[in-house]
């Protein structure tokens, strides 16, 4: 079975077969019976790793987790809490996508105000062709009325909403990028940039920042991320432009 996860890696690293002989000093067959399914020699798996900045156990995992589903190699992490995902992990996910950034969620306001420079970041990902799509809860609909009795949050789920938007004016008009409201009842937010995605799982009476966390990363069009690509097509469907 070919490892999909190395090849994946080494797509988002921009890196070729011929940078990784040169790392670890093999030819280039070796690498390509790697990317076959050959697990390589300890010494050349974290070399590998350490290129790809990615944990060694991710690329090749031990006999009980190769012996579980293939779509399950699509969750690279998983976090008890969101506000575990240090702040240069999500730096990361929005600096690396040029195609397509897809928000999904409540108010969000989370992210522009831990990330200072998202903003900014943002127009210029617009600007250099990336299609960026982020859908709001409606301030006004009943959903956010629920969410807000659910966490007890005393009728401020709305204002934090307002308040993203507030964050939002300077690129609610660029070329390239949607802002939208839902009114749909939520059962996960979702940060989508490429291929990566971080979906944070509703539970209730939990604020967002105590709700677990997945990164998902696709590996082909019927797993995991899959699913949750779609979900976000539904919701998007039903948004309507914020006037």
């Amino acid at each position: 079975m070919t490892n999909e996860r190395l090849r994946n890696a080494m797509t988002v690293a921009h890196i070729d077969i011929d940078t990784i002989t040169k790392v670890t000093n093999v030819d280039p067959k070796t690498v390509q019976r790697w990317l076959n399914g050959r697990v390589p020699h300890a010494r050349h798996r974290w070399q590998v790793a350490e290129l790809l900045k990615e944990h060694e156990d991710f690329l090749w995992p031990t006999d009980n987790k190769a012996a579980a589903s293939e779509h399950t190699f699509e969750v690279v992490a998983a976090y008890a809490h969101r506000n575990e995902v240090l702040p240069n992990v999500w730096w990361q996910l929005f600096f690396q996508p040029q195609e397509q950034i897809d928000l999904l969620g409540y108010a969000m306001l989370f992210l522009p105000e831990q990330n200072s420079g998202l903003v900014d970041l943002l127009k210029e990902k617009a600007t250099n062709g990336c299609k960026i799509r982020i859908a709001l809860a409606h301030p006004a609909c009943i959903a956010v009325q629920m969410r807000d009795e659910e966490e007890q949050l005393g009728g401020t789920l709305s204002a934090r909403i307002q308040t993203t938007l507030y964050h939002f004016r300077g690129i609610r008009d660029c070329d390239g990028i949607d802002i939208r409201y839902h009114s749909t009842v939520l059962y996960n937010s979702l940060f989508r940039c490429d291929n990566e995605m971080f979906v944070t799982p509703h539970l209730y009476g939990l604020h967002g920042s105590k709700a677990p966390l997945l990164h998902l990363r696709c590996l082909g069009p019927k797993g995991i991320f899959a699913n949750f690509a779609a979900h976000f097509e539904s919701v998007w469907a039903t948004t309507n432009p914020i006037i």
